[in-house]
């Protein structure tokens, strides 16, 4: 079976991203789910989703920056009630795959320990596992290039995290930007394979769509194929969307 390919964008682009080639989108979690918004503003957007001509099948942007994960201003209570709204939603929505990026809820306050930070992490993860699990949703967790923060900034830190946890719904994501930009070596991907069940793309200079400037994606792709990865790809990247662009980057991928 194919790699599925995917394009982050709103439902505004999923017209063009359905004639561009691509399976599905992938939006955020505040546009698309609304947690901290009343039902109200919600039901509009599910109704949207029905009438998309691609399926959202993913959301990233899990943890808006001010529910802080980390720091003397980590709030487990409030992080439970939002994650609790977020999954119902999600379920309702069909949306089974939430990416955990949120470098701003993550980032360590300064003059709080690492260490402390990343106890707060796996509690955090461990409280809203079950419910995740419960309404048929996984949490990616991505590792993000330690210029947007300072935690969670390899595929292996990652992959120790979610085997800390041991949840099912608590999994991982590889990004071969943030990959490539933190210098991490193929082996990261394919020892970490078993716990891979989400994957962004863009090129590793610019962040951009591929096919937008010369870029050799063999290693990240052929280490996704040596762990016998068959999740979905996703396009995370700026650049000039036209249908033409967004169709020479979608037959790249395949």
């Amino acid at each position: 079976m194919s790699m599925k390919i995917g394009l982050c964008t709103g439902l505004d682009g999923a017209a063009m991203a359905r004639e561009a080639g691509f399976d599905y989108i992938e939006d955020t979690v505040g546009v698309i789910l609304k947690p901290l918004e009343p039902e109200k503003a919600f039901l509009p957007v599910l109704e949207e989703l029905k009438k998309s001509p691609l399926p959202c099948s993913a959301l990233n942007v899990f943890i808006p920056p001010r529910l802080k994960i980390t720091g003397p201003d980590a709030n487990l209570a409030a992080l439970e009630v939002y994650c609790a709204t977020a999954f119902e939603r999600a379920q309702r929505a069909c949306i089974t795959m939430i990416v955990f990026g949120s470098g701003g809820a993550r980032n360590v306050p300064e003059g709080w320990e690492h260490e402390r930070a990343r106890a707060q992490i796996v509690e955090f993860l461990r409280l809203v596992a079950p419910e995740a699990q419960r309404r048929g949703v996984t949490i990616a967790i991505e590792p993000l290039l330690s210029k947007e923060t300072n935690i969670i900034n390899s595929v292996v830190e990652g992959a120790a995290i979610a085997r800390e946890v041991d949840a099912p719904a608590i999994r991982l994501l590889v990004d071969s930007y943030h990959w490539a930009q933190e210098n991490e070596p193929v082996a990261s991907i394919v020892d970490n394979a078993d716990l891979l069940v989400h994957a962004h793309i863009a090129t590793y200079k610019n962040r951009l769509l591929p096919g937008l400037e010369p870029e050799d994606f063999t290693q990240f792709l052929s280490a996704l194929r040596a762990g016998n990865y068959a999740g979905c790809l996703s396009i995370e990247a700026g650049g000039d969307r036209t249908l033409d662009t967004l169709r020479t980057a979608c037959a790249l991928l395949r």
